[in-house]
């Protein structure tokens, strides 16, 4: 009896599998991409993706979407993740990038055009940014209003950025009904979690959680319906504690996922189980 009961137990931590909903590891060891995200994979040294992928199979991370930040980088997370059945495309002009992109007729048509592209599943990420104001506010309305029609031409979902932007963000959102999507790494309070609920959307949770001071931050990740809740790591960005200091991997998604259990008192099995069900209710993965 004793030895069937530590099978059945040894089998269900087998099974339990994670999804990171959110990561940029299509530029490891590249020289093209988003400039940041290049930045920050040189400082992991001679680190590959293929190491990237097994390190995180190890930790029961089986599938990752790989998200594009502009036109070369959508590109590349397109090629990339063509020959990897772990990995899926999200093709997307970051809020940062809108102002390279605003008015440009052709570098839009040759974005669009990867929509089509096997294995993108979705678009983004897409938003508005007025923390950092890389670009202005009517380059952020343009791009990101190009990006919702082109989601719902491709009957796709959406990764949405938005940061200290929402009172502008809802506006333009509800204008494209029918839209499916996340927004990702959530750290707005109760009042933002309701506004996106209403709307059916899910919500992206990453490292973050881990070191945030910020309770209202905390209060709003336990009252995430576990039914809306997806789990990511924005790699190689907000590496989780306790591993601050290092460059971010798909692997942590396990961290961030035994951390938001315990915060909310759900158990590692159930939570793996839902956000995996979660991420192939929205993302098809």
């Amino acid at each position: 009896m004793y030895a069937a009961m530590v099978y059945i137990k040894r089998y269900n931590e087998s099974v339990m599998e994670f999804v990171d909903t959110h990561c940029h590891i299509q530029s490891v060891g590249e020289k093209g991409g988003e400039r940041t995200t290049l930045e920050l994979w040189a400082k992991a040294g001679d680190l590959t993706s293929s190491e990237v992928i097994a390190q995180a199979e190890q930790a029961a991370v089986m599938k990752l979407l790989c998200v594009g930040c502009d036109l070369e980088d959508s590109a590349l997370a397109v090629h990339f993740v063509q020959d990897k059945p772990q990995c899926w495309a999200s093709i997307g002009i970051h809020p940062h990038e809108a102002q390279q992109y605003a008015g440009r007729s052709e570098l839009l048509s040759e974005f669009a055009s990867l929509a089509a592209r096997p294995k993108v599943m979705a678009i983004g990420e897409c938003g508005l940014d007025y923390y950092y104001n890389h670009s202005s506010k009517a380059a952020q309305f343009e791009l990101l209003e190009f990006q919702l029609a082109l989601a719902q031409q491709h009957k796709l979902p959406l990764i949405f950025h938005v940061r200290e932007a929402f009172d502008d963000f809802w506006p333009i959102f509800d204008r494209y009904p029918g839209i499916q999507g996340v927004i990702h790494s959530f750290t707005a309070d109760e009042q933002q979690l309701e506004n996106i609920l209403q709307r059916e959307l899910f919500v992206g949770l990453n490292g973050i959680m881990t070191f945030t001071k910020n309770p209202a931050q905390l209060a709003a990740a336990k009252a995430v319906p576990l039914q809306k809740l997806l789990l990511e790591t924005d790699a190689p960005f907000l590496t989780p504690t306790p591993y601050r200091g290092t460059i971010n991997q798909p692997k942590n998604v396990r961290v961030v996922g035994e951390f938001l259990a315990k915060l909310r008192g759900d158990s590692l099995e159930a939570l793996a189980r839902v956000t995996t069900a979660n991420a192939q209710s929205l993302f098809g993965i």
